[in-house]
């Protein structure tokens, strides 16, 4: 079963996603058992595609470490953290969430783009 961790010690995971904002940006770091990454991979595709299928789903895009990093890291838009949440809480998502192998770890964090200028638009 994959634990979920918090990324910003300062900033609980489900307390983010009460507040009411959006456009956000979902980033989940994993961290996967030693042999388990093929496993991994299966359930996330299948995770994904429900997520796509929910209300408020923007995008996503998987990263995977390089050499021998045991890393993953999702970056998921959204148009609210309602609509994550929604997703989040549905009990098909947290039955397939189940399935992951113990020893996993997750450490999902909500953002909002910043705005610099001459650099980046929010």
């Amino acid at each position: 079963m994959i634990r979920i961790d918090q990324l910003d010690k300062s900033t609980d995971f489900m307390s983010q996603l009460q507040e009411k904002t959006g456009p956000i940006v979902l980033i989940n770091t994993f961290i996967v058992p030693e042999g388990k990454m093929e496993e991994v991979l299966a359930i996330w595709e299948g995770d994904a595609k429900f997520m796509k299928s929910c209300p408020g789903f923007i995008s996503t895009q998987l990263h995977r470490g390089t050499g021998n990093s045991h890393t993953l890291v999702n970056i998921a838009v959204w148009q609210s953290t309602e609509a994550l949440l929604e997703a989040f809480n549905n009990p098909n998502f947290k039955k397939a969430s189940s399935a992951y192998p113990d020893g996993m770890v997750a450490y999902p964090h909500v953002l909002e783009k910043v705005s610099i200028d001459g650099v980046c638009v929010a």
